[in-house]
């Protein structure tokens, strides 16, 4: 059995997405299926994989509208 662990970085990147998915529902009015979906089809989880470390470090409104301004610029309409 492999009981290998998640490095600290990927350890706090999961976290931090595990975290503001959920907080982008919240804000719009959008169940967590439905919020990585949409951030799926639109890019906004690709931008959050690239860009968590950054967007981690600003308050969970900002980090929420950035996703939202990805989404938007890829055709999303939400």
């Amino acid at each position: 059995m492999n009981t290998a662990t998640l490095d600290k970085q990927t350890s706090d990147k999961v976290s931090f997405i595990s975290f503001i998915v959920p907080e982008f529902a919240l804000a719009y009015k959008m169940n967590v299926q439905e919020a990585w979906l949409y951030l799926k089809q639109y890019g906004g989880l690709d931008y959050l994989n690239r860009h968590w470390w950054a967007l981690h470090t600003d308050t969970p409104y900002w980090a929420v509208r950035s996703m939202f301004n990805i989404c938007r610029s890829n055709g999303g309409r939400r």
